[in-house]
């Protein structure tokens, strides 16, 4: 089964790729099926039983997610958008915006507001299926460590007190109402003005969403000595007005220092196991002497994880001043 996910993301990748390029005539089931060398039928039949929708319905969402986007960020017209993403006129496009989003594209342009897009499905990952790491490369990369001063902003978020990483995260997110992986991913994924967004479309993958933990005595008790609750969200500016979708959290997180584990890039078929233990080490052992800080556990401080193999896997953890006990006693 493994081997038909990893076909099915194979198509999937292209999809994304030609929307990107704008290049909508190569994105046919007749080209993909062809590029797997299986026919349309059992292609078509593999896709909807592992991704759990249709193929056309999948493109024609993935389309509409960038359309919006550039509805929502650009000044072109609605016409040219259209075009662009596929749509034979403008009628066309703005009844399946609408049938999707329930709004108009004019309308969302005018007011845009929280909606959930469809992001790109991600079918095949080997922890997933849990083979864990193949072959054996070394990383030129290490883990390097600095301090630094993050503005007020805000975050906003999902939150849950029992899971104990990633994947158990969206399993336990699952069971609650309007709080899957899909439906939060594709609200936050339309929000505009992400403070992390690079432009990309899969979480922790450049779209500006993160894993987050707070410090929290009503939280799970992690690995640190630490209890704490793990967040799935994205930060926005301080000044944010947008709307929060119902079932999100928004907290102001004021200005405070830092200190960054970082891991340049890596292969994360090969190596996430291996540089995520690194990084374990890395803040387990790190050495404050001289530096004046700690790693502050104070109640409702904010620890950051950015995952995005292409570019980095970073721990950014709050810090407080040192204040020694014979620094206390002459006081």
């Amino acid at each position: 089964m493994y081997e038909w996910h990893k076909q099915i993301q194979i198509i999937v990748n292209e999809i994304d790729e030609c929307i990107k390029n704008r290049n909508s005539e190569a994105i046919t089931l007749r080209f993909l099926s062809r590029k797997l060398g299986y026919s349309e039928f059992h292609t078509t039949r593999k896709f909807r039983e592992i991704s759990g929708m249709q193929f056309r319905d999948y493109l024609r969402h993935r389309k509409l997610a960038f359309a919006l986007k550039e509805v929502r960020d650009s000044e072109r017209s609605i016409l040219d958008i259209a075009f662009d993403y596929g749509f034979s006129s403008h009628e066309a496009f703005t009844r399946a915006f609408k049938g999707t989003y329930g709004v108009t594209p004019s309308e969302y342009r005018k007011k845009p507001m929280p909606v959930a897009l469809r992001t790109k499905i991600n079918l095949f990952d080997r922890y997933f299926f849990g083979f864990g790491e193949i072959g054996m490369i070394k990383s030129a990369d290490d883990v390097n460590i600095y301090f630094v001063t993050i503005p007020a902003h805000k975050f906003l978020h999902i939150k849950n007190y029992e899971s104990n990483g990633y994947w158990d995260f969206w399993q336990k997110q699952s069971l609650i109402p309007g709080q899957d992986c899909e439906t939060i991913c594709g609200l936050l994924d339309s929000i505009k003005g992400k403070l992390d967004d690079d432009g990309g479309s899969e979480a922790n993958g450049g779209s500006g969403q993160i894993m987050a933990y707070i410090n929290d005595p009503d939280g799970r008790l992690c690995d640190w000595g630490i209890a704490r609750t793990e967040c799935f969200g994205v930060r926005l500016p301080f000044d944010f007005k947008g709307e929060v979708p119902p079932q999100m959290l928004m907290i102001d997180v004021p200005e405070a220092e830092y200190i960054v584990f970082e891991h340049g890039p890596f292969n994360y078929e090969q190596e996430n196991r291996r540089v995520e233990e690194k990084m374990e080490r890395a803040m387990a052992t790190f050495d404050f002497a001289d530096t004046g800080y700690c790693f502050d556990t104070s109640p409702g401080r904010i620890i950051y994880v950015y995952h995005d193999p292409e570019r980095f896997l970073k721990y950014i953890r709050p810090v407080q001043k040192f204040v020694s006990s014979i620094t206390t006693i002459n006081k």
